[in-house]
Order: structure tokens, then sequence, then C-alpha cells
């Protein structure tokens, strides 16, 4: 049997884009009124306008970028509303695999919960991305172990937008640390075995989660 030669991809162009804008973002290098027009953003990188726009328009669709009434793009800052439903959405996403979890009641996913929440924890490295991703770890740890494809789907959706990134680093001007707190109590709680006090439990650690952003959106 004889195989085809793989060939190496070069990164497109437009994901080229898209990246560079968006650790732009994610730096406070453009400013929240500044507009972001193709056509400069085009002549500044010395490129065609067509990869440009399909940078822009994603982030845009990923909830990063607004259209601006003069024209070009915004950086879109999402107001209470759209918090509390993003939070909202992650109580029944997490709450319910919290549950799937307690109802397998398998010992060897506790071990391995809190094996990741003492990794996760032990930051060495006080930013607001060593935070996010510490959050992100030990939360898709338990939505990982309910083994159902569709509830991680919907966390990575949720957690790996940039527009989460940008709203938790928000966090940083309240109690950047603050955001890590009690993780090993809803292991705790899932090691009981009784689903109505973990339903809570998630329930009530992701509010604390939504107090603590609303607070910082309000600095």
């Amino acid at each position: 049997m004889k195989l085809k030669q793989i060939k190496t991809e070069r990164p497109r162009l437009a994901d080229q884009v898209y990246h560079q804008l968006l650790e732009a973002i994610n730096l406070d290098k453009i400013d929240s009124d500044e507009r972001l027009v193709q056509e400069k953003i085009a002549a500044d990188m010395q490129i065609s306008r067509t990869p440009v726009r399909e940078a822009l328009l994603r982030l845009e669709q990923e909830g990063i970028l607004r259209v601006s009434k003069r024209g070009g793009f915004v950086i879109h800052q999402m107001d209470e509303r759209e918090i509390k439903e993003l939070y909202q959405l992650r109580t029944a996403i997490e709450g319910q695999a919290a549950r799937i979890v307690t109802i397998n009641d398998d010992e060897n996913d506790i071990k391995k919960l809190r094996k990741i929440i003492e990794t996760e924890e032990d930051i060495t490295t006080h930013t607001v991305e060593a935070y996010f991703n510490a959050n992100l770890n030990i939360h898709r740890a338990v939505v990982n172990l309910s083994q159902n494809r569709y509830l991680l789907e919907t966390f990575d959706n949720i957690w790996s937008r940039s527009s989460s990134y940008r709203m938790f680093s928000a966090i940083e001007k309240v109690d950047l640390p603050k955001s890590l707190g009690h993780h090993m109590e809803l292991v705790d709680v899932i090691a009981t075995g009784d689903t109505s006090q973990v339903m809570e439990t998630f329930a009530k650690h992701i509010e604390d989660g939504l107090d603590l952003q609303i607070k910082a959106i309000q600095k």
C-alpha cells in the first residue's frame, strides 16, 4: 500500500489577523471606543482586505466586536444582563454535569478532581491569564467526567469564547485570588452522593462568581 505525502498547511492569513487583533484586545492595546476599520488594518499589515474582514467578522460572531454606527467595528462591552444570562447557562450546564458525576459514584473521579484542583490552584504567576486558565481547567474537569459530549461542547463554547476571557479579566479590579474559592468543597459535596445538594452547591458557587463579576464591571 502506498500512502500519499502529507503536506504541512501554512497558517491561514485570516487566522493570523484574528490572533493579532485578539491579542491586542486582550492586552488592552486597543481603546474601547477605537474603531477598527478593515481598510486601515489591511494597510497597516500590508495585506488584502479579505482576510482582515474575515477576522473582524469572526470576532464579531464571538461577541468580541460589534458594528459601529460610524463604520467599522468597536470592542463590545458586555452589560449586566448579558453576563447574568451567561452565568445562568453555566449553572445549567455545570450543575447537570456535576449531578451526573455524583450519580456515577466513581471514587477515581473524586481523586482525579482533587488532584486537578491541587495542581491548578498552585499558582506561581499571579496573572489574569493564570487564574482564568485555572478556573477553566477545574470546571472543565467536572464536565468532562460527566462523559456527556454535548454538555462538554456547550461548556467549551461558553468558556473558550474570547469574550469570556475579557469578562473574567475585569475581576482583577476586585479580587482575582477570590475567583479560585471553594473548589475543593464542590468535590466534597459530590462525594456525599446527594444530587440535590450538589446542584444547589454548584448554583451557589457560580452565583458567587457572578456577584464578583458584577462588582468588577461596576468599578
